[in-house]
């Protein structure tokens, strides 16, 4: 039994040539691919090169920087059928992460720092981790302590990074810091933030991997920057703004991510009605049992729900909605789309019962990579906090 490619929730319309491509790279890497850059805690280095080589890395960049200049509803389109492919988060940080990045640098670089670095990043040659979270500070980006003290031509870096991916490969990080105390003179707690383009690889900086429990082939880590030299001219954007430029990328991280979550929800819910036909016990098919039945027929109406929430903030996005009605639609969407991807990997765990827990089966693997997205990158609770006072206009809860 399977679900008719008709039915199957997804995001956006139109895009028929985007999926059909990606599905033909992804069928390259079987599971057991994914199964194996788990275990070994390896990066998929041969999948991130095929999707550099295909433009899909950086589709999203404007042509004049060398990126395919697709609007944000192609790119959910296509990280949509990453996260269907089977590879789950793993396969799904891979493609994206160098979109935030490169958003920043193209939006807020200078020159100097577009020269430096933009070419090597779109070929895929320059990995660069995203340094915000720290582990006294949490969703309050404003009580971040590291500090960049400007000394004549150069920032002075000193403070610590949690969770930072790919930071054992990467060469560079782009890093949010203090230039001004938190409220100094009257100040907004969110000024006196800046982003610095820093380097890793250097006596200045230690680097200790997380051990996790899951998605282990995209390594995450503690960073740590004991008076790190940071040029300058690697400053992005306007000092002490940082934390307004983080903004404006972070509505279309919150889409990307909820579109990758329906695409695992899908992998996941197809996975469970192909067993729930297959399995027989006493005589017949557990599909044909309402309580298998109806948890995977309330996941489809969830996925479905998402998927259309990922489609309205998409086009909205691309329509040049506000920005403030656009992280309306791009909240609502990572909320519905991490839960119901998460619900859904749940039910298929109790569908295939003891067998979930067998690797041959990769439901595990999903459930335990997709639980972080009710957290990250933003809480969950956080985005109801976000809609009570935001959007219903109750007062603010902290």
């Amino acid at each position: 039994m399977a679900i008719k490619p008709e039915h199957l929730p997804i995001t956006t319309v139109g895009h028929d040539d985007i999926r059909e491509s990606v599905r033909s790279l992804n069928a390259k890497y079987p599971l057991e691919y994914w199964s194996q850059k788990e275990e070994k805690q390896e990066f998929p280095q041969e999948y991130f090169d095929d999707f550099v080589r295909a433009g899909w890395t950086t589709m999203t960049v404007p042509e004049e920087y060398g990126g395919g200049g697709a609007s944000v509803s192609q790119a959910s389109a296509m990280l949509e059928e990453v996260g269907a492919s089977g590879g789950a988060t793993a396969a799904c940080s891979t493609v994206h992460s160098s979109h935030i990045s490169i958003s920043s640098l193209i939006k807020y670089g200078s020159d100097t720092v577009k020269e430096r670095y933009l070419n090597r990043m779109v070929a895929g040659e320059l990995a660069v981790s995203f340094g915000v979270t720290e582990p006294n500070a949490g969703t309050d980006t404003t009580r971040i302590a590291t500090t960049a003290v400007r000394d004549g031509d150069r920032y002075v870096v000193n403070g610590q990074k949690v969770w930072n991916s790919h930071a054992q490969r990467a060469e560079k990080v782009l890093l949010l810091c203090r230039t001004s105390p938190r409220g100094a003179n009257g100040a907004k707690p969110t000024d006196g933030l800046t982003m610095l383009m820093a380097d890793l690889k250097v006596p200045e900086v230690t680097i200790r991997k997380i051990a996790k429990l899951g998605r282990n082939a995209v390594d995450s880590n503690e960073v740590w920057f004991n008076d790190l030299s940071v040029d300058a001219d690697d400053l992005v954007g306007t000092e002490g703004k940082g934390f307004y430029q983080i903004l404006a990328s972070v509505n279309t991280e919150r889409i990307f991510l909820a579109a990758e979550c329906v695409g695992m929800g899908r992998w996941c819910l197809e996975r469970a009605v192909e067993y729930a036909g297959e399995r027989v016990v006493f005589d017949r098919p557990i599909g044909k049992n309402q309580s298998v039945q109806h948890p995977l027929a309330q996941s489809y109406i969830e996925l479905s729900g998402a998927a259309l929430a990922v489609r309205e903030a998409a086009e909205a996005y691309d329509a040049g909605a506000p920005a403030k009605e656009v992280g309306r639609l791009a909240n609502t969407a990572k909320f519905l789309a991490s839960e119901a991807a998460f619900n859904t990997a749940d039910r298929a765990m109790q569908v295939h019962g003891g067998y979930s827990f067998a690797t041959e089966y990769h439901i595990g693997r999903h459930w335990i990579e997709l639980r972080p997205h009710r957290i990250a990158p933003v809480n969950n609770q956080m985005v109801l906090n976000f809609i009570g006072e935001k959007v219903l206009g109750l007062p603010r809860s902290y």
